[in-house]
């Protein structure tokens, strides 16, 4: 028998469906704030899982593929509790900013405070009312402005079931990353919540590629929980593990011309891009020291000197397999151009 789940004032039956609005702190204006948040109950019991975005708000991709699973219906479940919360940083949403109102990095004010700063209250909200009530959670963000990231779910590995959720999502590439301090990630494993961190796109930008692979991640997790009945059985695309990962620098300033872009084989002393001058001049190029797959890159084309361009993967397998693997993922998740929505 399920219990009745209470977000706030709210109480949400078994087998119903609710979508609530969670008080949060008010504006200057004395205008209200509000958590929006979708709640999906089986009438059978199993696992309670959230989906989160829009931890910074100007990470867009995320409501997309939540706001896509809803309208789709594919969030459906035939067993336990699902929370889809599409704008956890409403603040941030609102005026396009990575940033709470305070300036603060949400991602970084976890577990919060219940009186501390605008963003401590917010992660407190959010841990103590949803967070808590999880077995399992999934937290959608993309790159910062003005960076693309290849779709890839970044977890601690050491966790055997975290590795094996990591691995189910099936995005080709799956980078081992150590909790960071204030985080929504170290906060839900110390409340024992098995999580996952999709990273893919660019802030304030959609990216068909990423939402697709988010979606169909999303439902991958929801089926290997027994949540959601499995479609057709697919051949299992494992993905590859990432050993470590770096970022290569500028080594001047100006204006850059990329050779390469997301998902490319890299092989050590391989030219990256070329920094040029505004009369026409090649100032240096960006060499690789490694070789390894191209997992995030740097949009704008205008460098200084020291700032981060490539942030370029290492594995153990073969790094062509590896770019042949995501080539495919690619072509089976954007089958045709002109249809963006299936």
């Amino acid at each position: 028998m399920m219990d009745i789940l209470r977000i706030g004032e709210f109480e949400i039956l078994p087998g119903e469906q609710r979508k609530i609005e969670l008080p949060v702190a008010k504006l200057y204006t004395d205008a209200e704030v509000s958590l929006p948040v979708h709640i999906i109950r089986a009438k059978k019991p199993g696992p309670t899982i959230f989906i989160s975005a829009a931890v910074h708000g100007d990470e867009l991709n995320g409501i997309e593929i939540i706001r896509r699973l809803i309208s789709q219906n594919k969030l459906k479940i035939s067993n336990g509790t699902l929370i889809a919360v599409p704008m956890v940083n409403v603040y941030g949403v609102v005026n396009q900013s990575r940033y709470m109102p305070d300036r603060r990095d949400l991602n970084r004010c976890f577990p919060g405070s219940a009186k501390g700063s605008l963003a401590g209250r917010v992660a407190h909200i959010f841990l103590n009312e949803i967070v808590k009530h999880c077995d399992y959670g999934i937290d959608l963000h993309t790159g910062a402005i003005h960076r693309s990231n290849l779709p890839q779910i970044r977890a601690d590995m050491s966790c055997s079931e975290t590795k094996e959720l990591a691995e189910i999502f099936g995005v080709p590439v799956v980078l081992n990353s150590n909790l960071v301090d204030g985080s929504l990630r170290e906060s839900a494993v110390k409340n024992e919540t098995k999580i996952l961190l999709y990273e893919a796109g660019e802030a304030l930008r959609f990216d068909e590629f990423s939402i697709r692979a988010g979606m169909k991640g999303i439902v991958n997790i929801l089926q290997h929980l027994g949540m959601k009945r499995k479609s057709t059985a697919k051949k299992k695309r494992t993905p590859f593990i990432a050993n470590g990962s770096q970022w290569v620098r500028a080594n001047a300033s100006g204006i850059v011309n990329n050779i390469v872009d997301l998902g490319d084989q890299i092989t050590k002393g391989q030219v990256l891009a070329e920094i040029g001058s505004p009369y026409g001049e090649v100032l240096d190029s960006v060499i690789a020291s490694r070789s390894g797959i191209l997992i995030g890159k740097q949009n704008i084309p205008l460098v200084q000197e020291g700032e981060a361009m490539f942030h370029i993967a290492y594995f153990d397998e073969s790094d062509q397999e590896i770019a042949e693997h995501i080539e495919n993922v690619q072509e089976l998740l954007l089958p045709d151009a002109g249809d963006n929505r299936s």
